[in-house]
């Protein structure tokens, strides 16, 4: 087994220690979510942690890690009687993020249980990480449905596996640790919500404590076991703290005042829910056992609020996470009793005990390709407000909406999303087909109707039934697949004309938005001058496309065709990264094309690509004015897609769009 890193070797990230801390002191504070940038000690940390958890004692040959003294009374090898155990030290456990559900929670043999009526179960991870650490990496990119269950058995400290009419249950609780980088998509506000704590992440930009993480790693990676001796004390001093502070933890006091001020500062940050004001309390309680005292006092209450509030604070994506620290420390005075003196800074004296703040183009130029004028801008784009290069000032984004829903036509097979129809391992049955592979949902009747006509030829006696292998029969479903959602936004000067750049951005936010509730991954291509550059290669995090997408400036021509081009790339290359995951192309422009040799030309041959391709595809229409020339309508023909004004983008507008992509896309095959 190799040597861990010391966890009290860490350069910094105090909060992120004492988060982890704190939650081995009392598992009840719900696990830590870390939040930050690759090469910031996240994986580090957790796995250092797991060398100071005490030993725990279980029941000789349980897989289930029981504890001797009080076993799980529903335990699948049980029923135990209480005695003494065997030492072992608390395991950490990871959960890759292509895991399956049954590697999670266990599986049941189907076949077995059927013929035999045997519960044959085989644990899964959750059964491993019992009364240890059940760690996360990269959170945010596994599946829902995973994360769901991950949850739901941390919080209720039990799993439940059942697979038609077949359950088993085994206790479950273990500290839950989750990392994650932001920059690859945010986790949804209510699976953030059921993270006890999180903590932001930094690489230090100060050059001696970076020159000290440098020094300290190289001579880990020299010599890990002559390393780790030279931090045993400080290692046995925390271990041994650890289990003080869960000593006391019975012993502490959480009065009527504290939980006043933990009340009313959740009420002041508008947090939903009352999970918030449970989380603080449980956390205010472990601070104060972790500091030897057995009373909670103000400045518990004031550092479990930068733990458990500011990723409950976010009300969509493009909210950033934090906490204004001056209407906290208003909000704990006013609620205050007076009879404590409050301190700010948590134990400076501990591990991880210091800071306790969260990381914080020349004139107008004329038409001269051939292509139509805009009604009322004299054939040419617009001036530049920002002088010699033609480049418009970033407008700001108008307020977004809820959009309709846009989807690809036909039945994909990607990643599990809420966009499009597609077959997946969760949703409605819709029929049957010999497993490939391990079977995971049985189809009951369909098993059945395989095994009936060879029950004679099989000496079937009895009642019983007679299912060997070949008659299972894995279930098919229908749900909703994520897509790829790549944006293609014109930038040109004529788009910045009459100030349509703040509705145009406005809108693309609120598609974002959209996206980010349906588990799409989005990209942006934009346009202008002369030619058309990837803003933001595909991606899960819809919020780094927001910030994008607010810094674009506009101005110059318009060169449709390298924008549709350098997309049409963008999809070639994607493909064969992830060829299941299909895709839909919103195109945002006036449908104008005045940039390079013959650009009506080459535009319309650019669109054809995609059209050939079976890409599905919508034109978000921006031209304005009273009169029209349906400029991107002709667009959305070459496409094979459908066009759709600004206006018709609300939710609450033209119904059947849906309908209308659909069926242009069906028209297009």
């Amino acid at each position: 087994m190799s040597t861990p890193f010391p966890f009290t070797a860490l350069v910094g990230q105090d909060d992120l220690r004492l988060a982890l801390l704190l939650n081995a002191v009392s598992p009840a504070v719900g696990g830590v979510l870390v939040r930050g940038e690759k090469g910031t000690a996240k994986s580090t940390a957790v796995r250092a942690l797991s060398a100071l958890l005490p030993e725990v004692s279980v029941v000789p040959g349980c897989r289930f890690s029981c504890d001797p003294v009080k076993p799980d009374a529903q335990c699948p090898d049980g029923p135990h009687e209480p005695g003494a155990g065997v030492g072992r030290p608390a395991r950490m456990v990871e959960l890759p993020v292509g895991a399956s559900e049954d590697r999670l929670v266990g599986a049941l043999d189907i076949e077995r249980a059927l013929s035999e009526g045997v519960k044959a179960f085989e644990p899964g991870l959750l059964a491993d990480a019992h009364r240890g650490i059940l760690y996360v990496d990269e959170v945010n990119l596994l599946h829902d449905h995973l994360v769901d269950l991950l949850l739901d058995a941390a919080a209720m400290g039990a799993s439940y596996v059942e697979r038609e009419g077949v359950s088993v249950r085994h206790a479950s609780k273990f500290l839950l640790v989750g990392t994650m980088n932001p920059e690859e998509g945010e986790l949804r506000p209510q699976l953030l919500d059921r993270f006890g704590l999180t903590v932001e992440v930094a690489a230090s930009r100060e050059p001696d404590q970076r020159v000290e993480v440098v020094r300290r790693r190289l001579a880990y990676d020299d010599d890990p076991a002559g390393f780790a001796a030279r931090w045993a004390d400080e290692e046995s001093a925390v271990r041994a703290r650890i289990v003080a502070a869960r000593n006391l933890l019975p012993s502490v006091l959480l009065g009527d005042g504290a939980l006043r001020q933990i009340a009313a500062t959740c009420a002041a940050f508008e947090v939903d829910g009352m999970r918030a004001d449970i989380v603080m309390a449980r956390t205010a309680v472990a601070l104060a056992a972790w500091a030897g005292r057995t009373e909670v006092l103000a400045e518990d209450v004031r550092q479990a609020a930068l733990l458990a509030l500011p990723h409950r604070r976010r009300r969509n994506p493009f909210d950033a996470p934090g906490l204004d620290e001056d209407k906290l420390d208003e909000t704990l005075e006013e609620f205050g009793d007076g009879s404590e003196e409050e301190d700010p800074d948590p134990d400076p004296d501990g591990p991880g005990g210091g800071g306790g703040q969260p990381p914080s183009e020349d004139g107008p130029q004329t038409d001269d390709s051939g292509a139509r004028p805009e009604a009322g801008e004299d054939g040419g784009e617009p001036q530049a407000s920002g002088g010699g290069s033609g480049e418009q000032q970033p407008a700001r984004a108008s307020e977004p909406f809820r959009t309709k829903v846009l989807s690809v036509p036909g039945l994909g097979e990607g990643a599990a999303g809420r966009r499009s129809r597609a077959r997946t391992e969760h949703g409605r049955t819709t029929g049957a087909r010999r497993p490939r592979g391990a079977l995971t949902k049985l189809h009951l009747a369909a098993t059945v109707q395989a095994a009936a006509p060879h029950q004679r030829a099989r000496g079937r006696s009895g009642r019983g039934l007679v299912v060997r292998r070949d008659d299972l029969r894995q279930a098919t479903r229908e749900g909703r697949e994520g897509n790829l959602v790549l944006f293609v936004v014109d930038a040109s000067g004529s788009m910045a004309a009459r100030q349509r750049m703040s509705a145009v951005k406005g809108a693309v936010l609120s598609l974002l938005l959209d996206a980010y509730q349906r588990r799409d991954k989005v990209g942006l291509v934009t346009f202008r001058g002369s030619a058309a550059e990837v803003a933001l290669p595909p991606t899960s995090s819809v919020d780094a496309a927001a910030v994008r997408l607010e810094s674009l400036p506009t101005g110059g021509r318009t060169p449709l065709a390298a924008g549709l081009l350098r997309a049409h790339e963008v999809l070639r290359v994607e493909r064969l990264r992830d060829p299941a995951r299909r895709a839909l192309v919103v195109v945002v422009t006036d449908g104008r094309a005045t940039g390079g040799p013959e650009p009506v030309a080459l535009a319309g041959r650019a669109a054809r690509l995609f059209a050939a391709d079976g890409v599905a595809s919508v034109v978000v229409d921006c031209e304005s004015g009273p009169v029209r020339l349906g400029l991107a309508g002709q667009l959305a023909g070459e496409l094979g897609g459908t066009a759709v004004t600004l206006d018709e983008l609300r939710a609450d507008s033209i119904a059947g769009l849906v309908r209308d992509v659909q069926e242009t896309s069906r028209r297009a095959a």
